[in-house]
């Protein structure tokens, strides 16, 4: 068969051919009377061969290697490949979603494109101070893809860098918010708490929505977190939630300070003092935490609060008989 049947029958281009013969890849058999080459069927069957190896990614090197090379095993060199392949598909993946992120900002011209790559690039950087101004700019200067800032956003580890990128969050709009919400739903309980804090930077009442969902989260600095969101925006939901943090002493003060913003409902004030009361009551109590709960009492107005305060001042504790005592001289001085 000619050369010119064979790229015919084969989908190999005679210029492909004749490589492969210069290679000593595949050598026609023999030659017609007047020169041409002449491929015989162990030929063609070479040549299928040798685009199957070509197909899985291997290089006419390896490919001569495996036809000709006795000794020659896959199994080192598949692992290649598939290292390789995985390797190319994250490079490709990266560049599909940098691409992604541009076309999203919809720029004007390449000048808009050149800015969001170095915004891009900046937001990825080892330096905290560049990640910082990277999200700082996103807003005074050019946009940044939403998209972007939550992912940076859920991976920050630096607290002011984080506190940027929240920023910036939250004056994106409800564009973030989809994707925060799929923040919420990671298997890592930090990923998720990071959610939650940039969640709450957003007045909106669909963040509510994603506050009070992640009040049944089962990592309890994810709950912590949504309740003294909810608390600020005066869901008094979270009040026995807000109580369990005083006690616990972690973000006691905002605690305290939510409840205190929720009791300046007058309708409320009973009940978170009536609250406050029960866990300071309540068995096993432990001696620092009846002192912060005794503590949160002080800016509860009503008559449950200085009553409570009043049978207080006389606690077998003495720290917080002081303290209820003190808290009751600065309520009578005003």
């Amino acid at each position: 068969m000619l050369i010119g049947d064979v790229a015919r029958r084969s989908g190999v281009s005679a210029r492909m051919l004749r490589h492969y013969d210069s290679l000593g890849l595949v050598r026609p058999t023999g030659r017609t009377g007047a020169g041409y080459r002449e491929y015989s069927g162990d030929d063609i069957q070479r040549i299928f061969q040798i685009e199957s190896l070509r197909s899985l990614g291997l290089s006419l090197r390896d490919v001569r290697r495996a036809l000709d090379d006795p000794g020659f095993t896959p199994s080192e060199l598949v692992d290649t490949l598939i290292r390789q392949t995985r390797e190319r598909i994250a490079a490709e993946t990266e560049l599909l979603t940098r691409l992604r992120r541009i076309d999203a900002v919809e720029p004007a011209g390449w000048e808009d494109v050149l800015q969001i790559v170095a915004l891009l690039q900046a937001l990825g950087s080892k330096s905290a101070g560049k990640r910082q101004r990277a999200a700082l700019s996103s807003v005074e200067e050019a946009p940044m893809p939403v998209e972007a800032l939550v992912e940076a956003a859920l991976s920050e580890t630096d607290a002011n860098v984080a506190g940027a990128l929240r920023w910036a969050l939250a004056r994106s709009g409800e564009d973030g918010l989809a994707l925060l919400a799929d923040g919420l739903g990671s298997p890592v309980a930090e990923v998720r708490k990071r959610a939650v804090q940039s969640i709450a930077e957003i007045p909106d009442s669909a963040a509510t929505a994603l506050l009070r969902d992640a009040l049944t989260d089962p990592d309890i600095a994810v709950r912590r977190y949504a309740a003294l969101a909810l608390g600020a925006r005066g869901v008094a939901d979270t009040i026995p939630a807000l109580i369990d943090i005083v006690a616990e002493g972690t973000n006691d003060v905002d605690a305290a300070d939510a409840l205190s913003a929720l009791a300046s409902r007058p309708a409320l004030a009973d009940r978170i003092a009536t609250g406050l009361v029960d866990r300071l009551t309540h068995d096993g109590a432990e001696s620092a935490a009846r002192r912060r709960l005794t503590q949160a009492l002080a800016d509860i107005p009503g008559g449950t609060a200085s009553r409570a305060l009043a049978e207080l001042s006389h606690d077998e504790d003495r720290a917080v008989a002081l303290t209820a005592t003190y808290i009751l001289g600065i309520r009578d001085a005003r």
